[in-house]
């Protein structure tokens, strides 16, 4: 109990939203570049369906990019959240108004928190997207390095 009233009664000064800023910063970098870089594939097979290579897989890699992007602006988007919350956590601490404070940081955290939470569903998105990649590069009878491991040296011939 005594916990749980050192916790309520914690005091949020002006330096502790402002520890958040470079974190948040370098988040929205790797945001942008991960957007940049889904900007480019996107580009790669808009090319490749327009020359007529219309192929299954390349139409599920352009439904695969389109999450994707939906997911990178949602993180985008809560992560300009936090750092927004941040700033008004700051200012609602310069005007003393100190009941509207934590309320405000706590918004900021959670939506970084949200932000890292659909970061990683796109992470998970981006390896299924490799795997379909590389599935138009495998062998037909789907060998690996175990089967080739257990076959006979007249097999191998």
């Amino acid at each position: 109990m005594a916990r749980l009233c050192l916790i309520l009664s914690m005091e949020i000064t002006f330096t502790t939203p402002a520890l958040l800023f470079p974190a948040i910063s370098l988040l929205l970098l790797a945001y942008t570049n991960r957007f940049l870089a889904l900007a480019s594939l996107v580009r790669k097979l808009h090319e490749e369906y327009k020359r007529g290579e219309q192929s299954k897989i390349i139409l599920q890699q352009i439904h695969s990019l389109r999450l994707r992007i939906r997911l990178v602006r949602y993180m985008q988007g809560l992560g300009v959240l936090s750092f927004l919350f941040c700033v008004i956590t700051m200012y609602t601490i310069y005007m003393n108004w100190n009941a509207a404070v934590k309320y405000e940081f706590a918004i900021s955290l959670l939506s970084l928190l949200a932000s890292l939470i659909v970061s990683l569903i796109e992470i998970g998105q981006s390896t299924k997207a490799l795997e379909l990649e590389l599935s138009d590069i495998e062998e037909p009878d789907k060998s690996n390095f175990f089967s080739e491991l257990l076959k006979t040296k007249e097999e191998k011939k």
